[in-house]
């Protein structure tokens, strides 16, 4: 499993030929700082990139993460909602967001290989 990193403080892990998880990235979690709450806007379906997946109030600031390329979300984990700390943890099965199909093998490609670099 590869994964990568977009400059907006997202991660994204390629599971298999055709699904990618996407997750808060140490960049993310460092900009945001504590999360201590979450509200997630992503739906199952198509999104297009910009669409807003999740606002987050952290103790440094509130983000609204958008999703940076046209995906199709297959699922969304709802418990971060419940319980907004998991996406503190730097465990990529417990921090992520959503798992996507459809994502253009190119954009997966341009993504940057490490968490901090613009």
């Amino acid at each position: 499993m590869t994964i990568k990193y977009h400059p907006n403080g997202l991660w994204v892990e390629q599971m298999n030929d055709t699904e990618y998880r996407v997750g808060l990235s140490e960049k993310g979690q460092d900009d945001v700082g504590e999360v201590m709450f979450v509200e997630v806007s992503a739906k199952t379906g198509p999104m297009k990139k910009g669409d807003a997946i999740l606002n987050v109030e952290g103790a440094k600031a509130v983000t609204e993460f958008t999703v940076p390329f046209d995906l199709t979300v297959k699922e969304v984990h709802q418990e971060i909602e419940d319980e907004p700390e998991l996406l503190n943890d730097s465990e990529k099965e417990t921090n992520w967001i959503m798992i996507v199909t459809e994502l253009a093998e190119k954009e997966f490609d341009l993504l940057k290989t490490d968490a901090f670099s613009d």
